[in-house]
């Protein structure tokens, strides 16, 4: 007997309309001085700051992305779907990092030649405008606070912010260190350091988005202490072919077998699931199939036995085919 429980609805999913104004303003200011930045280091002709207007590109896409990817996963979920679009935000995400390391490579590349050749660079109209690139992007990254913690689209957006932010950093040093000592090296220095930094957040998103899209056990649960809390449900007796999996940002699901003792009522059991599930380990998605021991074998269910559940047998046969023969 399979029986589906506590799946979210999708009003729980909607974003407050709060964190999308937060969204759109943060996109306005990075478009807005993405422009100036790059114009200000053609004028300077100054690489860290077009490199961080370039890096502002990738917010803009990154937070066009976000906007987007939100917009489809409220969309309903049609027949050939069943998920809905929820994906979508974790393939923005995977995409922004791409996009990250790649101009990030860029960069550093650029950077090389200007370290061995460097030319003239306008260090005060660098300083002054890296410093309105610090300011524009702090404020970004405040509006985003506190929501890119729980999904991972707006982290990849937040990254971007916070990357830029550094970015600018770097650049005030690098026109600090031209105007003071004259260093024209420094421009590149920053430059490679801005990429660095960059690649180094972008990697970790690009990590998160491929386990989600491998369907991975998700990071902060442990699939061992799961079974430990299903097997503590007064009825149960065993339990295999246990799956946890991240649908989209804050959206676990899990799905298990469950043998339980036959004086417990099924709808009893399930509600017992359900509630310790919860609250052991926040996943409210959940399709549990209630077995009874009678009949039951290991042949039945190779991964009652230990055998991983999709292995394939000598000759190409399915694991389950093969066990139920």
């Amino acid at each position: 007997m399979t029986i589906g429980t506590g799946v979210q609805t999708r009003n729980s999913r909607r974003r407050e309309s709060g964190s999308l104004t937060k969204l759109k303003i943060a996109l306005g200011l990075t478009f807005v001085y993405m422009i100036a930045e790059a114009a200000g280091g053609w004028v300077t002709n100054s690489l860290a700051l077009l490199a961080d207007a370039g890096h502002m590109l990738t917010d803009v896409a990154s937070l066009s992305l976000t906007l987007g990817a939100i917009w489809f996963a409220e969309r309903p979920a049609p027949p050939n779907k069943t998920y809905g679009y929820y994906r979508l935000e974790i393939l923005a995400a995977f995409v922004n990092g791409v996009a990250l390391v790649a101009i990030s490579i860029w960069v550093i590349y650029e950077a090389y030649s200007r370290w061995i050749s460097p030319p003239e660079i306008f260090g005060a109209g660098l300083t002054v405008i890296a410093v309105g690139g610090l300011l524009i992007n702090l404020a970004a990254a405040w509006l985003l606070h506190g929501d890119h913690k729980h999904d991972l689209n707006l982290r990849g957006a937040w990254l971007h912010v916070m990357g830029d932010a550094l970015g600018s950093v770097a650049a005030i040093g690098a026109g600090a260190l031209i105007l003071i000592f004259g260093w024209l090296w420094a421009d590149a220095a920053a430059s490679i350091l801005i990429s660095l930094i960059i690649i180094f957040g972008a990697w970790k998103l690009i990590r998160d988005s491929v386990n989600v899209l491998l369907e991975a056990t998700p990071s902060h649960i442990h699939v061992v202490a799961v079974e430990d809390s299903l097997r503590r449900v007064d009825g149960v007796l065993d339990v295999h072919d246990l799956h946890v999996w991240t649908i989209t940002s804050g959206m676990e699901a899990l799905s298990v077998h469950v043998v339980h003792d036959e004086t417990v009522s099924q709808n009893e059991l399930l509600g017992k699931i359900r509630d310790r599930i919860s609250a052991d380990h926040g996943i409210d998605h959940l399709t549990v199939q209630v077995e009874t021991a009678t009949g039951e074998s290991a042949e039945a269910h190779p991964c009652f036995s230990g055998v991983n559940c999709f292995e394939t047998v000598p000759g190409g046969a399915d694991v389950r085919s093969a066990g139920a023969e």
